[in-house]
């Protein structure tokens, strides 16, 4: 059976280039381009051709400016207030391992990670660049925010000048206080979940938990409960996700959080007595 060698071939060269303005050398960036690229491989060759050459080149570019970004950011954060701690670098070794990250990907993150916590990093330029790249996929936006909100409060719990710090970039990628509220609900409530079990009851705790997971309030109807299920399954489904261009290796993180919404509707629906 022959292989297809194109996706990989023209990642290496996007990751290349695209790895280059920010400091990160062409190799680096050319590994993770063929990480990304091999993404595209997997597609058949038909929707391959019907997307056209300069519709995967454009998502060549998101992918390895999301990926990169991401890791930027990170360390610019764990350095934001004048040290990295060994719980913050712990916390970053962590998001890679639930991000499925290979060993090459892994090298690459460490490498931005370093870049970004030097005080002399252009952080803002890290994010001009990201929110350009992103501007038609808002939703590709909101994943990023999520995992520097997972790095930051697994390295120090958000304390210091983290929290103030996050919330301004999610603000400058037009994410509100009240999104980025219902996010760290959403991962606090994922945290809980997994030390009481999955098998626990649903106490009050994780049913309050559920509500903050499907954005609504308690009171909600049973329609509107329906609605925002599926709503938030649309907007984080892996495959809309992946289709706008975020990395293969970091599709478990999406998957496991569609799971969670998954259990606090059905959560929500078992309390309420639904069908």
């Amino acid at each position: 059976m022959s292989t297809n060698w194109t996706g990989k071939a023209l990642g290496g060269v996007m990751g290349a280039i695209v790895g280059g303005p920010l400091g990160i050398g062409g190799l680096l960036g050319a590994a993770i381009g063929v990480a990304v690229g091999h993404q595209f491989d997997r597609e058949p060759h038909s929707a391959q051709n019907s997307r056209g050459a300069g519709a995967r080149e454009r998502l060549y570019e998101v992918s390895t400016v999301f990926f990169r970004t991401t890791f930027y950011v990170m360390g610019h954060l764990a350095k934001s207030d004048g040290h990295v701690t060994a719980s913050e670098i712990q916390a970053a070794r962590l998001v890679m391992q639930q991000l499925r990250l290979s060993g090459s990907e892994v090298q690459f993150a460490i490498e931005c990670f370093t870049r970004g916590k030097d005080t002399a990093f252009p952080v803002e330029r890290a994010l001009t660049e990201l929110r350009s790249a992103c501007a038609d996929r808002p939703d590709l936006l909101r994943f990023f925010i999520e995992i520097e909100l997972r790095a930051a409060l697994y390295g120090n719990g958000l304390q210091g000048p983290v929290r103030q710090r996050l919330t301004d970039m999610a603000q400058s990628l037009d994410i509100s206080g009240l999104e980025l509220a219902h996010m760290e609900a959403l991962i606090r409530a994922y945290g809980r979940r997994a030390q009481s079990g999955p098998g626990a009851a649903p106490s009050a705790e994780r049913l309050a938990d559920a509500y903050e997971v499907l954005e609504v309030a308690q009171d909600v109807s049973n329609a509107e409960l329906t609605r925002a299920y599926r709503r938030q399954m649309s907007r984080n489904h892996p495959d809309k996700l992946k289709a706008n261009g975020l990395p293969e290796s970091m599709l478990e993180m999406a998957k496991e959080k569609t799971q969670q919404i998954q259990q606090a509707y059905e959560s929500i629906k078992a309390a309420r007595g639904m069908r």
